[in-house]
């Protein structure tokens, strides 16, 4: 084999490196601050979504989906995978420290994780495209956030925790509650107030 040759094959793994976290970084950069204003909702043809005027989407309890993995750092240097939190309602929301509607949000998730957090409910963020931890450490004690974050700088687990065709992340912000059961129940695209994020947990508590 030539020298070119082999310099040529040693080089393809960092480029389809690179390829993939280009693809993931143009995804999000696409997708990052959105929001779903008019209450629609994607996820292909045949969901059985129900969304209301509140751009809320919600899944019934017999059509939900489970989630991929969802899995790994968090922030403060520790290992949790979400599939521990099972028969607990979850609330995960993606996010970022330089993303305004995500600022806008954060004290009403830190108020009603501190309010729901003896009553069955586990809230986990979604840290990404943050390039070091620093900014969001410093956002989630400038806001109050007690509950652990997913360090996801490069955004695979929003990309590639959710099944094709289910209630996933999407947008940044963007939130997804899982029921007891760890099943996609409800979503939305948008930066939440403490109404609207307690109507997505509320009727979660109260299944059997």
């Amino acid at each position: 084999m030539s020298l070119s040759s082999r310099v040529s094959r040693a080089g393809r793994a960092p480029r389809r490196t690179l390829l993939a976290v280009g693809v993931l970084s143009a995804a999000l950069t696409l997708s990052a601050c959105s929001g779903d204003s008019n209450g629609k909702s994607g996820g292909g043809g045949n969901t059985n979504f129900v969304t209301n005027t509140g751009g809320i989407s919600t899944a019934a309890k017999g059509e939900r989906a489970a989630t991929g993995k969802l899995a790994g750092e968090t922030l403060d240097g520790k290992r949790l995978d979400v599939a521990d939190l099972k028969g607990k309602v979850v609330v995960l929301n993606a996010w970022g420290s330089w993303c305004s509607p995500c600022r806008a949000e954060a004290p009403h998730f830190a108020k009603v994780a501190e309010d729901l957090k003896d009553e069955g409910v586990a809230f986990v963020g979604i840290n990404t495209r943050d390039p070091n931890k620093q900014p969001a450490i410093a956002f989630e004690e400038d806001y109050g956030v007690t509950y652990p974050s997913l360090y996801d700088p490069q955004g695979k687990l929003i990309l590639f925790g959710f099944p094709k065709g289910t209630l996933s992340l999407q947008g940044i912000p963007s939130t997804v509650v899982l029921d007891k059961e760890g099943k996609i129940a409800a979503r939305s695209l948008m930066a939440l107030n403490e109404e609207k994020l307690r109507s997505m947990i509320e009727p979660l508590l109260k299944e059997k």
